[in-house]
C-alpha cells in the first residue's frame, strides 16, 4: 500500500491507496509543530484505528508547503514505516511545462492538483480551483502547459479575519445559507463568506478562461476541504476532494519509472 500525504498551511490530509483504490482518507492539524515520533504515533495508530497493517506501507509520497515539517516527516517515515519518502518538489519528473517565472515558486500541492487533472482529462484545457486555506485557480492548456493561477485567502482566513479584526463579529460555522440576506449577525456573515466565495469563483474563473483559453473550452474541477460546500452550485464541471492525493500517486509513480 501507499501512503500519500499533502502538508497544508492548517491541515496534513492524507490517504491510504491499494493499487489505484483509494482505501482512506484522514486530516491532522499542520498548525502545531510535531515531533517525528509524534507524527509517527498519529499515523500508526491511525491505520490500525482503520483496520490497515502499517507493515503493509510499502511507499510514501509527501507534498508540503510548510517546509519546517519536512524534515519531521522524512524521519518519521524513515523510523516508523521503514521507507524513504518521495517528495514532491524542484527537481521532480512531472510531466508539465511550468511556465512561472520560478518554477520553484509554485506550491507542491498545486502541482500535485495539476498532475492529477491532467491525468484524468488529457488533451483538456483546466482549470482547477482549490479552496482550502488559500482559494487557489490554476489554468494548465491541453499542452500540459501550467500557466500559472490567482491565489486569495480561503473561507475560513476570511472568517478569522473577521473575528479577530472587529469588536462585535464572531467565529462562525461555515455552511451554506438558506437565505442571502441574513437576519442575524451570524446568518449576514455566513452569507458574506458563502456569497462573496461564490461570486469570486464564478468572476475569476470567467476571468481565467477569458484570459489563457479564449473560445476554448475548459474543464473547470473544484477540490480542497470546501469544494463540496460549493458542489451544487454549477461552478464546477466535477469535485474531486482527493485530487492532490492522487496526483502525488502518480508523481512518484513517474519519478520511480524515470530511475529504473
Amino acid at each position: 500500500m501507499l501512503l500519500a500525504l499533502d502538508v497544508g498551511n492548517s491541515q496534513i490530509f492524507g490517504g491510504v491507496f491499494a493499487g489505484d483504490e483509494l482505501k482512506l482518507t484522514f486530516r491532522r492539524s499542520s498548525q502545531t509543530s510535531a515531533s517525528a515520533d509524534e507524527l509517527g504515533v498519529f499515523l500508526r495508530g491511525m491505520l490500525r484505528e482503520s483496520g490497515l497493517q502499517a507493515d503493509a506501507i510499502r511507499e510514501i509520497a509527501v507534498c508540503s508547503v510548510v517546509p519546517d515539517l519536512v524534515h519531521a516527516l522524512r524521519n518519521c517515515c524513515v523510523r516508523y514505516f521503514q521507507a524513504e519518502p518521495f517528495v514532491l518538489g524542484p527537481g521532480s519528473k512531472t510531466g508539465l511545462n511550468i511556465r512561472y517565472k520560478n518554477p520553484a515558486e509554485v506550491g507542491a500541492d498545486r502541482i500535485a492538483n495539476a498532475i492529477a487533472a491532467v491525468h484524468r482529462h488529457p488533451g483538456r484545457n483546466l482549470i482547477v480551483i482549490d479552496l482550502g486555506t488559500a482559494n487557489t485557480f490554476c489554468a494548465i492548456s491541453r499542452n500540459k502547459d501550467y500557466l500559472g493561477g490567482v491565489i486569495l485567502p480561503g473561507l475560513r482566513i476570511s472568517m478569522d479575519a473577521l473575528a479577530q479584526r472587529t469588536a462585535k463579529l464572531p467565529a462562525v460555522e461555515i455552511v451554506r445559507p438558506k437565505d442571502l440576506v441574513g437576519k442575524t449577525t451570524v446568518a449576514s456573515i455566513q452569507s458574506g463568506l458563502y456569497f462573496g466565495c461564490l461570486a469570486a469563483i464564478r468572476e475569476i474563473t470567467r476571468q481565467v478562461q477569458a484570459d489563457c483559453f479564449k473560445s476554448q473550452e475548459a474543464v473547470v474541477i473544484g477540490t480542497g476541504g470546501f469544494s463540496r460546500l460549493f458542489a451544487d452550485e454549477g461552478v464546477f464541471d466535477e469535485v474531486v476532494p482527493d485530487l492532490v492525493l492522487r496526483g502525488l500517486v502518480i508523481a512518484l509513480r513517474s519519478n520511480l519509472e524515470a530511475v529504473s
